[in-house]
């Protein structure tokens, strides 16, 4: 009886293991194809741009203001008209969606298969403000270099930044079940600024973005839209070890986060990033998005609270975890606690536009129903049916490849007494002060500066006072043979009001420079 037993205890242990797997299986497959009301999809649409509107406000307060873990201790508040008073006060927090909104205008007037050169134009002569690989890849534009040239890193020292990151909902969303769909979209948008790990930012989130309209189980949302990036590249190992981490360490974020900094957290490619405290590099602020994502488990507090907290870019990322979210949960699926204010806001225009969200959430549901139908689905009076894709992996591209930055030099002189900088190494950035700031000093000065190379005339590079128009590196330079190099200046057309100063030299050999005590 006892061996029996046992046997029937065994099939009953083995049965309810395989029902399990059964549920799991049925969870982590995507179905072939789904059908949804047009209603549903709406819902759906809005949820993304509300999700990502209420994450950067949330994390507003926090942004670059801590360089390292926000500790629980520290409140971040959601006060009444949170959202309006950002609109009033401090509009340009919202480049996550005004940013994206440029595109989305684009595909709305021009059709789904607009010109790079449509995009690039409207990218380079808006009014907003700019930073990192989005300013070096408008300044790139505006001097003649063109996507995707203007995003490649040897053109871009910030080709591995954040930009298209926060910029790529506009894809997912607008291919809802069809992330290869989706990652089509954002190929030639994305490396106009970006290359690399910064492109694959931008293809991971619109790939879950678009998942996140087939599926509401999260694991598997940050999981199976991974499959879109190559595994050889840095970007995938660094997510596949957050999500190794998670299942390590399911009840602590932090742990993972201490993990992430110390195995990721070094800046290799961005100016300001290379031995800084500003790491705004998109691999591992990606990271922050999808801690977000698996340790809030659904909950939309949770998931932008843990995104924020990460630190770094702290207002971009639980806008990406709060917009992936809120595609799942849809915009009627927000809390109310959350969502309040959005109604105060929806009708207006977005700062350096004349979109609200309103029209935002009308537009992405008139995109979406176009690519369904163009990628085999269909389109009735009531519903849609999406032919639902398989992520695929897109190609691989590494930039900064062979390149380490192993010294900052900080050298805070007027070119005129900069004399010639000497180095050791394979490549430089340096970078540049000047006042160029339209608002308080408008001028159209252009400084012209000569850059000397081992002591040839290598480059003449324009420095514009305009801060639109602002160079974001006064020189780098890449794929140098390895040894010693000498830099010198000399500005053609110097002008009292606008003094250039060399502030920095970042130094890069082939590998990491060893550590030395004596």
């Amino acid at each position: 009886m006892k061996t029996l037993r046992v046997s029937i205890i065994s099939v009953a242990v083995i049965a309810l293991l395989a029902c399990a797997c059964g549920e799991k299986a049925e969870k982590t497959t995507l179905p072939a194809e789904v059908t949804l009301s047009k209603e549903k999809l709406m819902d759906k649409i809005k949820g993304g741009w509300a999700g990502q509107m209420i994450g950067c406000t949330y994390g507003g307060p926090t942004e670059f203001v801590y360089s390292t873990l926000i500790n629980d201790n520290i409140p971040i508040e959601w006060p009444e008209h949170r959202i309006q008073w950002y609109y009033d006060k401090i509009p340009g927090l919202y480049d996550d969606i005004y940013m994206d909104l440029t595109f989305v205008e684009v595909f709305e007037k021009e059709g789904l298969d607009a010109p790079i050169e449509s995009f690039a134009k409207a990218f380079s002569t808006a009014e907003y403000p700019l930073w990192h690989a989005n300013q070096a890849a408008r300044n790139n534009i505006q001097n003649g270099i063109m996507p995707p040239e203007s995003g490649y890193w040897k053109n871009n020292p910030h080709a591995d930044d954040i930009d298209f990151q926060i910029e790529a909902d506009y894809a997912g969303i607008m291919a809802p079940g069809m992330p290869n769909a989706a990652v089509h979209f954002t190929d030639e948008i994305g490396h106009m600024m970006n290359y690399g790990d910064g492109w694959y930012g931008g293809v991971y989130v619109a790939a879950m973005y678009s998942l996140a309209f087939v599926s509401d189980d999260v694991e598997f949302i940050v999981s199976e839209a991974l499959k879109t990036i190559p595994k050889e590249s840095k970007y995938y190992q660094c997510m596949a070890d957050v999500i190794e981490w998670h299942k390590q360490y399911p009840d602590n974020w932090e742990l993972t986060w201490a993990r992430v900094e110390r195995k990721w957290g070094f800046d290799i490619g961005c100016s300001e990033g290379a031995f800084g405290t500003t790491n705004i590099d998109a691999l591992i602020n990606s990271a922050y998005i999808i801690m977000g994502l698996l340790y809030g488990e659904g909950d939309f507090y949770k998931t932008i609270d843990v995104s924020t907290r990460c630190g770094k870019d702290s207002d971009c990322n639980p806008a990406s975890s709060g917009g992936i979210l809120g595609v799942i949960l849809g915009y009627e699926g927000i809390p109310d606690y959350w969502k309040k204010g959005m109604s105060e806001v929806e009708d207006r225009n977005l700062a350096y536009t004349d979109i609200s969200m309103n029209k935002t959430y009308q537009m992405s549901f008139n995109q979406a129903l176009k690519v369904i139908e163009r990628y085999d689905g269909k389109v009735g009076d009531s519903d849609v049916t999406i032919k639902v894709q398989t992520p695929e992996a897109v190609r691989l591209e590494q930039g900064f490849e062979g390149h380490w930055p192993i010294k900052r030099v900080e050298i805070r002189k007027q070119i005129a007494d900069c004399g010639e900088q000497e180095f050791n190494g394979k490549g430089v950035v340096f970078t540049y002060l000047m006042p160029m700031d339209k608002r308080d000093a408008p001028t159209g000065y252009v400084a012209e500066v000569e850059v000397y190379l081992d002591g040839a005339l290598d480059q003449t590079v324009k420095l514009p006072a305009d801060n639109n128009s602002r160079r974001l590196d006064l020189y780098f330079k890449y794929d140098l043979p390895l040894g010693n190099h000498k830099v010198s200046f000399k500005v053609k057309n110097p002008d009292k009001a606008h003094p250039v100063e060399v502030r920095s030299m970042i130094i890069y050999s082939d590998k990491p420079a060893p550590i030395q005590h004596q």
